[in-house]
């Protein structure tokens, strides 16, 4: 017994450690589990309640009983706040890929999308050339390009495709490395963060939970006034980045990092993978801004001779007075371009096409891919022991300037043939041609290019001309005068004898292509211009039925049947708008305007209401809801938005109306004296305010 209980008292410390350590263990475990299981609990409630977004690039869906991939437009959420989100370019095409099928995907940004007209853009002259040279084949070009991204958002994208059965990949990309989503002058978020920082934002991002952190922190940037709405370039202006900031090194190591990533992923996949370094306008576009010739009087005195001899033709002395500013100042992007432009007009002179280069490496709104990034792009093809992977080295094919760029990277229809044209030489080496490539103009009938869609393209090519960075310029007076000209030469083209042959030109294209939406996107403008509103309204309804998904065709049906009166069908179809996009601000507007009409002024509201929040820098939504107000008989509210709206843009002529219309029907004649000379300031023909009481 007495051994016995030996035994036991020796034992019993040795079960205590034991269970000491198994409960150390044990709370440990638990530590590190209840914060899992509190964000699994989270998770799950969040997505029971149906909060959030699918992540995907495409989605499914079944267009009269056969399966189709979709783009996703929630994708780009996870780069953008949700009032600056840039879409993807409307994407259709079959789950399964179909037997003698090529099928191409188109890999970049605004350039490879074909801004600021997708519909005749590279990868559209690509999809003529390819299906008129190999007739007996069918050519899918999908092109999963979006505005705004860069290599971050590509990448995802690029896994998505890596399972879809590309047969050729064309990756052209590299322009929005520095101001895309976490570049170094990005205005969407945090900056230049290192690569594996990003992959785990993205990572979290997939998470409902990740989802509404995000959202948090852009609402508290929304709050603050920070990017209230998209701005275009010149939302960035704020955000000048000096050529020697240590952050583009951290842009060049995520962009080295994400290229390797999104080629590996082609050529696991089994695709021909087409690398292209990007062409940008060197020659004609000069720097958006440059760092100041601060403390330098002897640079800034030759930088002033320099202009001087220039202005006088005297090309060589004034580039000999840059050159020795330059060296005084070498990182001065202006510098180099001025220097650039002399020793291109200066006979006998070269180095030119250098100094064009440095100009844009140096440029500190850096909207064009550099020499670093195309070297990055070089190195990357080089590094690949693959037949696999060819190099399209189109910034050394591609050294023209507004002969092919409509500004600083964007190709002109033009440049857009010559892009295409090059792409089809590349997958067209390992087939057997049977005729000489189309010709420019034959590719353009095809695609159903005609006066009229010029006439909208260089319309928009103009808007942005006359805003900042590219209406600061130098040039800029010249390249406006060019494209005005241009403009109202086509006017001229487009009169009532032209449209049979215009009309012809798109039904013949929409035949040989019948599920051609982008045909059919361009006849429907065409149809709007010549105003045809019912043959628009019908034209749209064709193409719900080959993109059931697609918001942009009830929102254009809507529009045409309003203009026909048809109000209440207009309404359906701007309702279906918003159910499948609700963030479409035109199509909100629009329901309060017809709500407006028809004495609904409560619903109306709400919908303007809507409207504002989600573009609170449009003054016009809070004139029409002082005009809603009016009509509720609440003239203190109307005074009020319509003077939010003045303060929001102090240029808005309507706004200053309505105020002053309002002010005078109330007896407060002083006041409304005011607003109306406000009106004929920016309007001096304006009837109403000339008509106004003395």
């Amino acid at each position: 017994m007495k051994k016995r209980r030996s035994n036991s008292k020796a034992v019993r410390p040795k079960e205590q450690a034991l269970s000491a350590s198994r409960r150390r263990w044990f709370g440990v475990i638990a530590s590190f589990l209840a914060p899992l299981l509190a964000f699994a609990l989270l998770e799950g409630s969040l997505r029971l309640a149906g909060y959030g977004y699918d992540t995907a690039f495409f989605k499914p869906i079944r267009i009269n009983g056969r399966e189709f991939l979709v783009n996703n437009d929630n994708f780009a959420l996870q780069f953008f706040p949700p009032q600056l989100i840039r879409l993807p370019g409307v994407v259709r095409m079959e789950a399964q890929k179909p037997p003698h099928t090529c099928r191409i995907f188109i890999l970049g940004e605004s350039a490879a999308l074909g801004d600021p007209s997708p519909a005749y853009g590279a990868g559209r002259y690509l999809q003529a050339l390819l299906t008129d040279q190999f007739p007996g084949e069918k050519f899918e070009v999908i092109n999963v390009s979006i505005t705004a991204i860069n290599s971050h958002a590509i990448l995802p994208i690029a896994r998505e495709c890596a399972r879809h059965q590309g047969d050729y990949w064309i990756v052209y990309m590299g322009n929005n490395e520095m101001v895309g989503p976490f570049g170094a002058a990005s205005v969407f978020g945090a900056q230049a963060p290192p690569v594996w920082a990003v992959r785990f934002s993205l990572a979290l991002q997939e998470t409902r939970v990740g989802q509404a952190l995000m959202a948090a922190v852009r609402w508290l940037n929304f709050k603050s006034g920070k990017n209230a709405s998209w701005g275009g370039m010149e939302m960035f202006l704020g955000h000048q980045l000096p050529p020697d900031d240590p952050r583009r090194e951290q842009v060049y190591a995520n962009f080295k990092r994400n290229l390797h990533d999104i080629l590996q992923a082609g050529l696991d996949s089994g695709a021909q993978v087409i690398l292209n370094t990007v062409a940008v306008n060197l020659k004609d576009c000069s720097p958006f801004a440059s760092i100041p010739l601060t403390n330098l009087p002897a640079a800034e005195r030759l930088a002033g001779e320099g202009q001087q001899a220039w202005q006088k033709g005297r090309f060589a002395e004034a580039a000999q007075d840059f050159g020795q500013a330059t060296q005084l100042q070498p990182l001065s992007a202006d510098l180099q371009y001025n220097w650039a432009e002399c020793l291109s007009k200066a006979p006998g002179s070269n180095g030119a096409p250098e100094h064009f280069q440095k100009a844009c490496d140096y440029d500190t709104l850096p909207f064009r891919a550099d020499s670093r990034i195309n070297g990055l792009i070089r190195a990357a093809a080089t590094a690949s022991a693959t037949p696999n992977l060819t190099l399209l080295d189109t910034a050394a094919s591609e050294t023209g300037g507004n002969d092919i760029f409509f500004e600083h990277v964007h190709f002109n229809f033009d440049g857009n043939y010559r892009l295409g044209r090059a792409w089809a030489e590349k997958i067209g080496a390992g087939k057997k041609a049977a005729k000489p490539w189309l010709a420019q103009g034959v590719c353009e009938q095809r695609l159903a290019l005609t006066d009229w869609n010029r006439i909208v393209t260089l319309s928009e090519v103009a808007r942005r001309r006359q805003q900042p960075p590219l209406n600061s310029q130098y040039d800029n007076p010249q390249e406006l005068n060019k494209l005005q000209s241009e403009l109202q030469t086509l006017h001229r083209h487009t009169d009532a004898a032209a449209v049979p042959g215009a009309r012809a030109v798109y039904l013949e294209a929409i035949q040989r292509e019948p599920d051609d939406y982008w045909l059919r996107f361009d006849f429907g403008d065409f149809l709007e211009a010549i105003g045809d509103w019912k043959g628009a309204a019908d034209l749209w309804k064709q193409v719900e039925q080959i993109l059931p998904q697609y918001y942009l065709g009830y929102l254009e049906e809507g529009r045409m049947l309003e203009r026909t009166g048809q109000l209440d069908d207009a309404a359906s179809a701007f309702q279906r708008t918003v159910e499948l996009y609700p963030r479409m601000t035109v199509a909100w507007f629009e329901l309060s305007n017809i709500h407006t009409s028809t004495g609904k002024y409560g619903v109306a509201l709400k919908e303007c209401e809507r409207a504002s929040q989600l573009e609170p820098q449009q003054a016009v939504f809070y004139v029409c809801r002082g005009r809603i107000f009016l009509r509720m008989n609440r003239a203190a509210d109307a005074v009020e938005q319509f003077r939010r709206a003045i303060k929001i843009q102090p240029q808005y002529k309507e706004g200053h109306l309505a105020l002053a219309q309002e002010l005078s029907h109330e007896g407060r004649a002083d006041e409304a004296k005011r607003e109306f000379q406000a009106v004929l300031r920016l309007d001096p023909n304006n009837q109403a305010a000339r008509q106004a009481p003395p």
